[in-house]
């Protein structure tokens, strides 16, 4: 599944998967095939951080 290019749907999407499944961006990305620095970039330019301790976008 592509992700979403969106920002917010993209954040929406994101941050249910840490939630529900993945323990780090990392490993999201990791199963996923996509890049965490790619996902980190659309997000900031929405205003939006990575917080590795919450593991959610905020």
């Amino acid at each position: 599944m592509a992700l979403p290019s969106d920002p917010f749907m993209l954040l929406s999407y994101v941050n249910t998967q840490l939630r529900d499944k993945y323990p780090s961006l990392e490993a999201m990305c990791d199963d996923m095939d996509e890049s965490a620095s790619d996902i980190k970039e659309k997000l900031k330019l929405a205003g939006f951080e990575y917080d590795e301790a919450l593991n959610k976008f905020c």
